[in-house]
């Protein structure tokens, strides 16, 4: 069995001081980014302050690109490519590192407010794999945006501060779960009843529905919104409150949403950190890959592909052919989370093929499902060219399948990256309970992720 160190062991003094910085950072990005929507505004912010213009003005300018400059674009504030230009022509390809920034969570209907016995009620509808009894009797948060029908745009991020109000599903009191509890787990708890609470407080002098009206009288108090707003309105519920170290040895992080933030954090702080690159660099976080990377904000959609024949325009060097080129020459990271060993449910996995805690970031040479259906099956020859950058900058590093044949599977946006004929190859995080409302993951793999995809951007 080939096994792999334990990237604690090998830490200097120096090295841990680095680690605790990028994972406090890192924590501070969670709080701040707990939708798509916000995590794009976060990564503007840190990027026009390291120098990054926006391609579309760029455009509007008719400025040109050159060696050296940075650019993002974005789409429908949900989906953002970054780009440091390199000295190479950049028709030889590029250095990509992609990851997805949205996770599973509940969305309100557009028509979710109701009133049952005495309590107003907002409905929801689960967004990506989620176990839904996983889901009840935990505070939540309510963030997003009201747009109402003048183009006037509301943030709402209700349930984060100390003085805010939380809300929460209910569950069936164990006293009386004797036929619930005989249910299938998947059963327990049914999508339809995963209703918020949202208050009990009726409006004095109204007979019907008073709960209700009184939540439209505070809403319309606070954030001047109407009823019908909900219907042109993205509102996520999330797990209330921040991230947290985990531990009593404060070696771990606790948080929602570390699939797949985690990865997209440690892309992020690797182009921050880069130095003037020889290939042209690009960073490219999406949307929509918990429910297959549809729509315009997700991977399949023409988005990428639209703004590299927009880069290479800015380079005096569109053509089609050019664009083709850039592409198929391209090598990537697809950057997402991998499923860590769990001593508790140890029979899901394979040991030999697994992803430990604390031994660096993962490689996985596809993902799929049982016969490898729907997976990117990296080539050899790229994998032993990654194995020769990350040994040649220290960082450490493990292979890894999502569990069992016969019981793993899992997608990510490798596939589609890999239809333009580049390299491509899954490779993130270790993280355990994934997709639940609190994953976990270890620090020393966030910051050999770290490491990895700085080596990555520097010698691909």
């Amino acid at each position: 069995m080939m096994e792999r160190k334990n990237a604690w062991k090998e830490y200097s003094p120096t090295e841990i001081t680095q680690l605790e910085k990028l994972c406090k950072d890192y924590r501070e990005f969670l709080d701040a980014g707990k939708t798509e929507r916000e995590c794009v505004e976060e990564i503007i912010k840190l990027m026009k302050a390291a120098g990054y213009e926006d391609l579309e003005q760029i455009k509007k300018n008719g400025k040109k690109l050159k060696s050296g400059d940075k650019v993002y674009a974005t789409c429908m504030k949900k989906t953002i490519a970054l780009f440091h230009i390199g000295t190479k022509p950049i028709q030889e390809g590029m250095n990509i590192l992609g990851a997805h920034i949205d996770s599973p969570r509940l969305d309100l209907k557009q028509n979710p407010l109701y009133e049952e016995q005495g309590f107003a009620y907002l409905d929801t509808h689960y967004y990506g794999g989620i176990k839904k009894y996983q889901w009840v009797t935990i505070p939540l948060a309510i963030h997003g945006v009201v747009v109402k029908k003048d183009g006037t745009t509301i943030h709402v991020v209700i349930g984060e501060k100390e003085e805010d109000p939380v809300f929460c599903i209910t569950d069936l009191l164990v006293h009386l779960s004797q036929e619930q509890l005989e249910k299938k787990a998947r059963k327990v708890i049914e999508g339809e009843d995963l209703n918020i609470i949202f208050g009990s407080q009726p409006l004095k002098g109204i007979e019907k529905e008073a709960v209700k009206e009184n939540i439209l009288k505070l809403l319309k108090e606070t954030y001047d919104f109407e009823e019908e707003d909900f219907i042109s309105a993205e509102l996520e519920v999330v797990p209330a409150g921040k991230a947290r170290e985990s531990g009593f040895d404060r070696s771990m992080i606790l948080a929602y949403g570390q699939d797949d933030r985690v990865c997209a954090y440690t892309s992020i702080v690797a182009m921050l950190e880069q130095e003037q690159p020889t290939t042209t660099s690009c960073c490219l976080l999406v949307d929509k890959e918990e429910i297959g990377s549809v729509g315009a904000t997700g991977m399949r959609s023409n988005f990428f592909e639209n703004t590299v024949a927009e880069l290479l325009d800015a380079l005096d060097e569109y053509t089609e052919l050019t664009l083709r080129r850039t592409l198929a020459n391209s090598k990537m990271l697809s950057s997402d989370v991998s499923a860590a060993y769990d001593p508790t449910y140890g029979s899901a996995f394979e040991k030999k093929n697994t992803a430990y805690f604390g031994k660096g970031m993962v490689f996985n040479k596809f993902t799929g499902s049982r016969g490898k259906s729907g997976s990117n099956d990296a080539n050899a020859e790229y994998i032993a060219q990654l194995r020769r950058i990350m040994d040649d900058n220290n960082v450490c590093y493990q292979t890894a399948e999502l569990g069992k044949v016969d019981l793993g599977g899992g997608g990510t946006i490798a596939y589609i990256l890999s239809l333009y004929g580049m390299e491509v190859i899954d490779s993130g995080v270790a993280v355990l309970s994934m997709h639940a409302p609190w994953e976990m993951t270890s620090k020393a793999d966030i910051y050999e992720a770290k490491k990895g995809y700085l080596a990555f951007l520097k010698d691909a």
